[in-house]
């Protein structure tokens, strides 16, 4: 049973009582009490009420959770949001109703509901007056895969229903904006009957699974995707709401795996919901939206420390994979100016053999269920209770419920960015071909090309957590005729691609959106050229580069918290400057300056890349630097900046003989903020002058 916990605390009431309707035989005592129940002093016990829904067709389960002496203490305190969700009969009510109007929006409460189907209402926040409600639906793919017919469905239903362009996301899937209420039916039972689904794609469940996207015929990267997809199956809701909902009850779905079926059933180890429709979720789903990455050793495409769990294959010297490092408690969303909520990695939780994987990620997402806060939602997403409790509580609470000792974390190589750009050999025969799309958005002739090669070839394709897109299973012979059709079409080689470009992402932003602050989506290309520009001016090559993500708003969609120079917007056109991450995303970064207006970002660009250029340790990237100078130097260096110093005339002179002159003129001129060359030519102009004055001594 799910439990809220109040603001001060997250300890668990030790009496619970559930109140529920009598067409619900849910939630009622298992034949012994969970172990993890048990520890925690828990005993639940079940009694059947009437009640009256808002709904008189539907039945609505409430569940309430009651301190030890309920005649004194009050009723814990819960968010709205999850009143909403233990009145919505399992995520049915009202929207079921909402959607038989006339109006073109739902209502306040629908909203939240609809977020469980993979939708957003949104209207257009540049127009004045009247709003032109629509919709935004975001598909759900583990480790976005999507199939051949899937893709052009989509290609199709964009131009009929949405504005006519697809948009690849952080997460691995597609988002369709701009669908009207009267086709949202129309729109869902075509995706679910074209081996697609938008469930749980949002709100207060398991989100999309991120894997890597290249499909190496390599075991571990097989396994990882397989892996994906089996933990994407385990956690869906089961209450059959979505399918009632869009396609009149018909449950259009894959068989599962036999060991996805039986770790969700095993309640052992008092996991579970006895009988209840949703046997992991119960009535009241998780407290927040919960993100699970899978990916193999070096391969970081999938940004594994900004999940809530992070799953990394290990495998033996043959390939064979073994088990599975996890790591929890990752998570990039924040409030400005609120201190107590925070961007965040993960950290190490342990290890588990490759059999046990399933129970330990169920395990985790029962402990979050069990104890993550349901009163304030800013504080509700997983990282804030391993921050409140500790990885050590954390470890202890998972394995109650896992019913083992996680074994020690494996060690790992370093990690690298991998972007899957250009054509690379599967290792099956076949080709791949990784195709960049700035921004993630695929429109105009990019869209139209895309959807004549991909149906006469009859490709599947994966999307990837940079927001790009793989063409797979290509054979030898239409590798000429592909790169011809994608050049015509404007596809960029990646040789071709402006390096800031490659590592670059933003989240959608303005117009829809409707957390949005300031620009994102639609304000990155400029932003990227005019870094670039500033590169120019500082003197930096063109094959320099570094990670920019821009987001609308503290949320962090566009994961900016990990970038080497994230801009979060704080205020109209107005962004929060972030620094400090790394190329390979294994550090996170801080806040460097508030309230930087969109036209003088080069004030502060400026500094930062000047001196990166001269004051940089050898292939030190821009990250790097920021963390070894410190904030506070670099903020001197940004009050005083008066412009880039023209390079003084070059007249093929040597100004030192050895090394060591030179490595000491370099020590001197670092205490003077100056370059070694620099601080040498100043030295000679005023020997120079003090002889021509007679002054020398």
């Amino acid at each position: 049973m799910t439990t809220a916990v109040g603001a001060a605390s997250t300890a668990v009431p030790s009496d619970r009582r559930v109140a529920l309707f009598q067409s619900f035989g849910g939630l009622k005592s298992s034949s012994s009490v969970p172990l993890a129940r048990q520890l925690n002093g828990l005993s639940l016990s079940s009694s059947s009420s009437a009640s009256s829904s808002s709904s008189s067709s539907s039945s609505v389960v409430r569940a309430v959770s009651t301190p030890i002496k309920p005649e004194t203490a009050a009723e814990p305190k819960r968010s709205k949001v999850e009143i909403i969700k233990e009145q919505s009969n399992f995520i049915r009510y009202p929207l079921n109703e909402e959607l038989l109007t006339d109006a073109p929006n739902i209502n306040e409460t629908a909203t939240q509901i609809i977020k469980f189907h993979g939708s957003y209402q949104q209207y257009n926040r540049d127009e004045r007056g009247t709003r032109s409600y629509s919709f935004m639906l975001r598909t759900k793919n583990p480790f976005g895969k999507v199939p051949n017919q899937l893709y052009l469905v989509m290609d199709e239903l964009a131009d009929q229903f949405g504005i006519g362009t697809l948009r690849l996301t952080t997460r691995q899937t597609f988002q369709l904006h701009g669908v009207l209420k009267k086709d949202l039916k129309t729109v869902m039972s075509t995706i679910i009957r074209n081996m697609g689904s938008t469930l749980g794609a949002c709100g207060d469940l398991n989100r999309n699974v991120l894997a890597p996207a290249a499909p190496y015929a390599r075991k571990d990267y097989k396994f990882a995707q397989e892996t994906a997809e089996n933990i994407a199956a385990l956690l869906t809701p089961q209450s059959g709401f979505y399918f009632d909902m869009w396609v009149d009850g018909e449950k259009i779905t894959t068989d599962e795996p036999a060991e996805v079926v039986k770790a969700r059933n095993d309640n052992s180890h008092g996991t579970n919901f006895p009988d209840s429709p949703e046997p992991i979720y119960g009535t009241q789903f998780l407290p927040r939206k919960f993100k699970i990455a899978v990916t193999v050793p070096t391969d970081n495409s999938v940004d594994i420390f900004t999940n809530d769990i992070g799953v990394v294959v290990i495998s033996n010297e043959e390939g064979e994979p073994q088990g599975f490092n996890l790591y929890v408690g990752g998570g990039m969303g924040r409030t400005h100016r609120l201190e107590t909520t925070f961007a965040r990695m993960s950290e190490p939780l342990g290890y588990v053999p490759k059999e046990d994987i399933l129970y330990a990620i169920k395990a985790i997402v029962v402990t979050q269920r069990e104890n993550g806060r349901r009163d304030d939602r800013k504080y509700s997403r997983m990282k804030y209770l391993v921050s409140s409790w500790g990885i050590e509580k954390f470890r202890s609470v998972v394995e109650q419920y896992y019913g083992k000792k996680f074994e020690p974390i494996r060690e790992l190589p370093e990690w690298e960015f991998k972007s899957y750009l250009g054509w690379q050999k599967q290792g099956d025969g076949g080709w791949f071909c990784g195709l960049h799309v700035d921004n993630g958005r695929i429109g105009g002739n990019m869209k139209k090309t895309l959807r004549e090669i991909i149906g006469k070839y009859n490709l599947n394709v994966c999307l990837t957590p940079n927001q790009n897109i793989i063409l797979c299973d290509i054979r030898n012979a239409w590798k000429r005729p592909i790169t011809k059709a994608l050049a015509q079409g404007g596809f960029l080689e990646p040789k071709h691609v402006d390096t800031l470009n490659i590592t670059a992402m933003a989240c959608p932003a303005l117009p829809l959106c409707p957390l949005a602050i300031t620009e994102a989506e639609r304000g990155i290309p400029d932003i990227l050229k005019r870094t670039r520009a500033v590169f120019d001016k500082v003197g930096l090559k063109y094959n320099e580069s570094l990670v920019i993500r821009v987001t609308g708003c503290p949320n962090g969609c566009a994961r900016p918290y990990m970038a080497e120079l994230g801009l979060v917007g704080d205020g109209p056109n107005s962004y929060q400057i972030w620094l400090g991450g790394t190329p390979n995303q294994t550090s996170i970064a801080r806040t460097f300056m508030n309230k930087v207006k969109v036209q003088d970002l080069e004030k502060v660009f400026e500094p930062l890349f000047y001196y990166w250029k001269r004051k940089r340790q050898s292939k030190e990237s821009f990250g790097d630097f920021t963390n070894r100078v410190g904030f506070e130097k670099l903020q001197e260096w940004v009050d005083k900046w008066d412009g880039v110093v023209k390079a003084p005339a070059r007249y093929n002179l040597k100004l030192f003989a050895d090394k060591e002159t030179y490595e000491a003129m370099e020590e001197l001129a670092e205490l003077q903020d100056k370059s070694a060359h620099q601080l040498a030519i100043e030295v000679v102009r005023n020997f120079v002058a003090a002889q021509q004055n007679g002054k020398a001594e």
